[in-house]
Formats: structure tokens, C-alpha cells, sequence
């Protein structure tokens, strides 16, 4: 069969599937205070219609699934969705975007039904300031998590960071310092206008030459590193003598879309070819027609844009397309 490609040649073997729009987080750039409408539990698919889907583009050279949410591991016996994706011929890769807070008792079973690696996100390593991120979480608790993590042999270890201006840009060196002594890959990313492209946004985001500006500030001479396993667009770099690495995800000033082989699947059912505009198409109903579901995905990549424009959206120029207004929560992290 033909592979998933769009109109400018673009190879897609990686999806990012939410498996829900609920988390046990607030996160000041995913979801406001209040009032977030969630989807009620009829409207969100079920882990034999998500299966049913990696089933029907695995012979298209689909080969690497990411579980997200919200928080997936708030979706009753995520494991068991895990066993069903690895069962699928093809599938080579399976990994999870997570918060961290429920991994000490689901690290080692998630790992057992043959979940590869994670991706923890953790914005600050000083509780209160955690804490006014998150809405009131713990990062004791997140701490525990990659250590979890660490000890079911899940690996690489990724940790994103979003960075954000007068909030946590302080606190690059210690950051950074976790991977002296630690395989971890830390990730500084960019703060994104997704949902929310409002002053606020423009007044926190922050580029990440001030990353470059910090190493130096520390003395620490800083080499090219090898990028752990996994699709992504990080720049990774060590400190020299370092065992693990920090990597720089520019999506607003230096976007990656050039090279971009993503799609996504929403948990009500729908696929984003485009995490940025707001294009998407139902594939719930069509589960069951393998066929039916590759047409789809096909026009899904057919109409997909070549970049997402977020630099213009900082700029407050006209953009070509109309961005989502969906939240990160309710598209998948």
C-alpha cells in the first residue's frame, strides 16, 4: 500500500492518540481554572476503536504510537489499551506523555504490556512554584514518578519543560543540572498559542537562545549529543562530561514542520493532521471499515497545511488558516 504522505512529501509513521481530555492537573497553559466542559464518557473512544485504528494504518508504514491525554493515565487500565497497540504487526514503538503523579503504581505494568519509553512533564522543580503551575500539584510526587519510571526500565526518560518568561526561566541551570550526573534528557520548549493565542501568550513566551545563555553563564562548555531514541524535533546538546542530555524545541521561532511526520488522533475521535490549525475529521464512525479509515487519514494529510505559522500568530499578523480553539488538553499533548 501506499505510505501516508501529504502534497509536499512528507512521510507520517508516528501518531500521538489522546485517550482523554481529564487530568488530575490544572496546568496554567493547558487548561483555564474553571469552566473547562468536558467530554462525557459515550463521546470519548473506546480502546477497541483506537486499536481498531493503528490496525488499519499500520500496512501504511505506521510504526510509532504516543499515548496522551490530559493525563492518560487518569483512563481506567491504560495497560491494557498498551498490550492491544503492541500487538499490532508493524507497531515498533510505544510510548506516553504523562504528569508523572500516577507512574509509581502504573510504571511496571505499563512496561510489562510493552510501553517503551515516557515523556514527564515537569515545568518547575520548586514546589510552591509547581504548585502556582499546576494548579495546586505536587512534585514530590512527579519525582517519584521518574523514579518509577527509572526502575521498570522505561527509557529514554524524557522530561518537557515548558519554559515561560518571569515564571520558570530561572530555573534552566538547575534543570540542566539533572542531567549531569542522570541519563535523563531534559526539554526546554517553547510556549505554544494553542486555544489561547491571547496577550497573556505573547507576554510569557520566551525563545530559547536563553537556554544557550545560561549554559554559558554557568561556564559549562556544551557538545552536539546523539538524540535518544524516538521521533522528535529536539536539538539536543550535552554538557561536556554530562551522562545525560537537554534538548531545544523551537515550534514558534524555528519551526519544524519542514520534517514534520506527526498526526493526531483526539479523543472524541478526530484526526489532526496539524496541531496548530483547526481542521479535523471524524473517524470515530468509521472504525470499523478498515478502508474507510485510510481514505480519511489520506484527506486529513491531503488538506494538511505546509507549516503552522505561530511565528505570525506572536506577531499578530494574518495567518492563512483558522488556528484550533481547542485546548492542548483536548487535542493531545
Amino acid at each position: 500500500m501506499e505510505p501516508l504522505t501529504d502534497p509536499f512529501g512528507r512521510l507520517h509513521d508516528y501518531i500521538r492518540i489522546s485517550v482523554t481530555d481529564r487530568c488530575n492537573l490544572r496546568c496554567i497553559y493547558c487548561m483555564p481554572a474553571e469552566g473547562m466542559q468536558f467530554q462525557p464518557q459515550d463521546e470519548i473512544m473506546s480502546y477497541e476503536e483506537i486499536t481498531a485504528v493503528v490496525e488499519a494504518l499500520a500496512p501504511l508504514g505506521l510504526s510509532k504510537v504516543r499515548l496522551t491525554g490530559g493525563e492518560p493515565l487518569v483512563r481506567k487500565d491504560l495497560e491494557k489499551l498498551v498490550s492491544m497497540i503492541s500487538a499490532i504487526p508493524g507497531i515498533k514503538d510505544i510510548s506516553l506523555t504523562t504528569n508523572g503523579l500516577m507512574l509509581p503504581a502504573k510504571a511496571a505494568l505499563l512496561k510489562q504490556a510493552g510501553l517503551s519509553r515516557v515523556n514527564i512533564s515537569l515545568d518547575s522543580l520548586k514546589q510552591e512554584r509547581f504548585a502556582m503551575i499546576t494548579r495546586g500539584g505536587d512534585v514530590a510526587k512527579v519525582l517519584k514518578g521518574i523514579e518509577a519510571a527509572e526502575a521498570a526500565g522505561l527509557s529514554p526518560i524524557k522530561l518537557n519543560v515548558v519554559l515561560m518568561k518571569g515564571i520558570n526561566d530561572d530555573e534552566i541551570k538547575d534543570f540542566i543540572s539533572l542531567t549531569l550526573h542522570s541519563p535523563l534528557n531534559v526539554r526546554f520548549i517553547e510556549y505554544m498559542p494553542i486555544g489561547s493565542a491571547s496577550d497573556s501568550w505573547r507576554q510569557t513566551y520566551l525563545p530559547l537562545e536563553t537556554v544557550v545563555e545560561a549554559c554559558t553563564e554557568a561556564g559549562w562548555a556544551t557538545e552536539e549529543a546523539e538524540m535518544p531514541s524516538g521521533n522528535g524535533p529536539s536539538q539536543n546538546r550535552r554538557v561536556v562530561g554530562a551522562q545525560g542530555t537537554f534538548g531545544l524545541i523551537h515550534p514558534v521561532s524555528e519551526h519544524f514542520c519542514d520534517n514534520c511526520n506527526r498526526l493526531r488522533l483526539t479523543a472524541d475521535g478526530h484526526i489532526k493532521a496539524c496541531l496548530y490549525w483547526a481542521d479535523e475529521y471524524n473517524v470515530r464512525p468509521l472504525t470499523a471499515d478498515p478502508a474507510a479509515v485510510q481514505a480519511l487519514f489520506r484527506q486529513a494529510l491531503g488538506n494538511k497545511p505546509h507549516n503552522h505559522e505561530m511565528a505570525l500568530a506572536l506577531e499578530k499578523k494574518a495567518q492563512s488558516h483558522t488556528p484550533t480553539v481547542r485546548r492542548m488538553s483536548q487535542i493531545g499533548g
